[in-house]
């Protein structure tokens, strides 16, 4: 997948000049840099970009053009990416399991911030992360509430745990501080201010002054027509709440958005295959592709379906069983996805809001899985 040189005026130029026969997705500098300048004017503290959701490097120049200067990686190939396009920005390496190469790897590239949330991968730190200057953030967990999935399935200490390792941070000599994750597509604010209240008492607790709470990412992207995120919402209750829980004691602020920086900068384009017996409707991308997330998190409903001259199909809305190109059953979106009820073989159905988590999962399984990508001034259609 490369990024095309020419620049398009939106997706429905495209589509109806080429004709793709793969999936394409469709990146609009502008939105990403909107999303940036968001966050950056509007959260009250450091914004770091969560990596992992969508490392193209069109993403990363974008943020930093929009002046974006701290980065979250979770392996030795983002710090290098990052390293390479932004030089100077802050990268925070909050993978709390690392192997000791991972480490070395890191701590030759300068890397100054590190997650931890278990003794003994403390103790890897402690052996091998110079302490000047260096910040480890202790990753606690709590029940999940609101959100799409649980982080704290696989990661992050109990508050009782937490305290123990944010004591030792401190008499080791680091610059102690707190993170947390709340978990994926958070659209209610309270989902941060729980957090942020624990993060206050696990500080009390182990008799430490912290440094820096990061209220980690889970900020939500624009997926569903019937929900508009409210980040400004999110932004002014992790404000508050961080002053009511820490008084005198209030850490500096930082976040690592993913999904709500890259996700509405990109929307995809996959053809119609077939219409098997006017009910299947097979598309040439699925849950082996850019869609891998549809089947964690449910189907993005911001839909149009475009004819093969770009005009929109407009007939009645009706469920269908949507199927992705490989011979494999598995490879179908969750439920019944509204269609229109004119959609046949040869249309383009495009989603908005595919910039997160669709080009670090698609795959080449079967032999499918060529992604096209495409640069427009806007995703409107």
């Amino acid at each position: 997948m490369g990024l095309s040189k020419t620049i398009w005026t939106n997706p429905t130029e495209y589509l109806r000049s080429q004709q793709p026969e793969n999936p394409v997705l469709f990146f609009s500098p502008e939105a990403v840099q909107v999303a940036g300048r968001r966050f950056i004017d509007g959260f009250p503290g450091m914004v770091t970009y969560a990596v992992k959701s969508n490392p193209s490097e069109e993403v990363v120049e974008n943020l930093v053009a929009a002046g974006l200067r701290g980065f979250d990686c979770a392996s030795p190939f983002e710090i290098d990416l990052i390293r390479r396009l932004a030089p100077d920005a802050a990268v925070h390496y909050h993978n709390p399991v690392r192997s000791r190469a991972e480490i070395a790897h890191a701590v030759a590239r300068n890397v100054k911030s590190w997650s931890v949330d278990s003794a003994s991968e403390l103790a890897k730190l402690i052996g091998m992360v110079p302490v000047d200057g260096c910040e480890i953030s202790v990753r606690f967990k709590l029940p999940v509430s609101g959100a799409a999935y649980n982080f704290g399935a696989k990661f992050g200490a109990t508050a009782e745990v937490a305290v123990d390792l944010l004591r030792t941070v401190a008499a080791a000599g680091f610059i102690p501080s707190i993170t947390f994750h709340p978990g994926t597509q958070c659209t209610d604010p309270q989902a941060w201010a729980s957090y942020i209240v624990e993060a206050a008492g696990i500080a009390r607790a182990a008799g430490v002054s912290i440094a820096r709470l990061n209220v980690g990412g889970g900020f939500p992207s624009h997926r569903l027509n019937g929900v508009s995120p409210d980040l400004e919402a999110i932004f002014e209750t992790i404000g508050r709440v961080t002053v009511e829980a820490f008084g005198a004691d209030r850490p500096m602020l930082v976040c690592e958005p993913g999904r709500a920086l890259c996700g509405d900068g990109f929307a995809l384009a996959a053809r119609v295959k077939a219409v098997r017996d006017g009910n299947h409707v097979f598309l040439n991308d699925g849950l082996y592709g850019a869609m891998l997330e549809f089947g964690q998190i449910g189907v993005i409903d911001r839909t149009t379906v475009l004819d093969p001259d770009g005009n929109r199909r407009t007939g009645a809305l009706e469920g269908r069983i949507v199927f992705g190109p490989t011979c494999d059953s598995v490879d179908r979106l969750p439920g019944d996805v509204a269609l229109p009820d004119d959609l046949t073989e040869g249309d383009f159905v495009v989603w908005q809001g595919m910039g997160s988590y669709s080009t670090v999962t698609n795959s080449r399984f079967n032999g499918f899985g060529d992604l096209a990508l495409a640069t427009v001034l806007s995703l409107k259609l």
